[in-house]
């Protein structure tokens, strides 16, 4: 398939704009039972949701770049009932409504206990809102991933490890980008940030390389023959069929060579996995920001060309026949 950067940007971003408000209601969550330190509101918990809020809104106006008529993009929530991407369109504003919410009772110190529902257990505003922002933000991880998992004839994107994938990937990168952050605003939460970060990693390594070994397996079901109705046994094609390209070579090929794809796979195999973590754990030991924030930097720019070869490795049936051109 073709890479739209304008997917590859919003998918990016909005990853890691969840990953990184799940990392700041982590930290609520162990404050709360006494685990981790006491944050100050309007230093750590509303910078940190700020930062997250930007990055959902850069993925979602990179979305626009997507749309042939940006002005009826409105129209792509209507069928919710059959499709993810309409499910996710919902569920994006949703969730970045919540994280707005959820900046604005921080901002505003609004974090004295509201109700108790059991006892010695006191529950604050913001812990209820960012409950419910953490539901949103595993349903659109879920929207997000299932987007192109639910497309069964492209065989490299069926299968859960892509929703995995999105999960884990969008994770890790929040936590690291909330290990930097935290290394600017608050360095007594580094090592639990940047542990659960190196962890998420590590995991998200385990399941991309899954999905990498499960694809270079995979054999196309459709053949010359099928794809042209023509049922002699051997057929070889000669040329594509007309003078110029077309939509269908621009738009279900990347026209790029094998071994510039293969150097696009192991770019973002270093820069995704070992190189991030790497300056983590150099970070943490040396109490550096500035290497926390490379950390985060390496690891996005590795996600860049992860979903750039995420969408270069499924192989649209349709190229079987113009496999002249492809």
């Amino acid at each position: 398939m073709h890479p739209a950067f304008s997917v590859i940007f919003l998918t990016t971003l909005i990853g890691a704009g969840q990953g990184l408000f799940l990392a700041l209601y982590t930290v609520e969550l162990y404050s709360l039972f006494d685990l981790l330190p006491e944050q100050e509101s309007r230093t750590f918990y509303a910078p940190g949701a700020a930062i997250a809020l930007g990055l959902l809104a850069l993925g979602l106006l990179a979305s626009f770049f997507h749309l042939g008529r940006p002005e009826r993009g409105w129209r792509a929530a209507a069928r919710w009932r059959t499709s993810w991407l309409s499910r996710e369109v919902i569920v994006l504003p949703a969730f970045m409504a919540a994280v707005a919410a959820y900046w604005l009772v921080h901002w505003a110190g609004w974090r004295e206990p509201r109700f108790a529902p059991a006892a010695g257990l006191e529950v604050t505003p913001s812990a209820a809102i960012g409950a419910a922002a953490t539901v949103l933000a595993f349903a659109l991880y879920l929207c997000t991933g299932m987007i192109y998992a639910c497309i069964r004839f492209l065989q490299e994107w069926a299968s859960p490890l892509t929703v995995i994938n999105y999960l884990l990937l969008g994770g890790a990168s929040g936590f690291t980008l909330a290990t930097a952050f935290a290394g600017y605003s608050a360095p007594a939460l580094v090592p639990f940030l940047g542990g659960w970060a190196a962890v998420l990693t590590g995991i998200a390594l385990v399941t991309r390389a899954a999905s990498l070994v499960r694809n270079a397996r995979l054999r196309p079901k459709s053949t010359l023959q099928t794809a042209i109705g023509v049922k002699h046994p051997r057929i070889v094609q000669t040329a594509q069929g007309f003078m110029g390209g077309s939509f269908n070579t621009r738009e279900f090929f990347h026209g790029r060579t094998r071994a510039f794809v293969r150097a696009i796979k192991w770019t973002f195999l270093v820069l995704v996995f070992p190189v991030p973590v790497a300056l983590l754990g150099a970070g943490i030991a040396a109490g550096s920001a500035a290497l926390l924030a490379l950390a985060f930097a390496a690891q996005y720019v590795g996600l860049l060309a992860e979903r750039w070869f995420f969408f270069a490795q499924a192989n649209h049936p349709q190229n079987l026949y113009y496999q002249a051109i492809a």
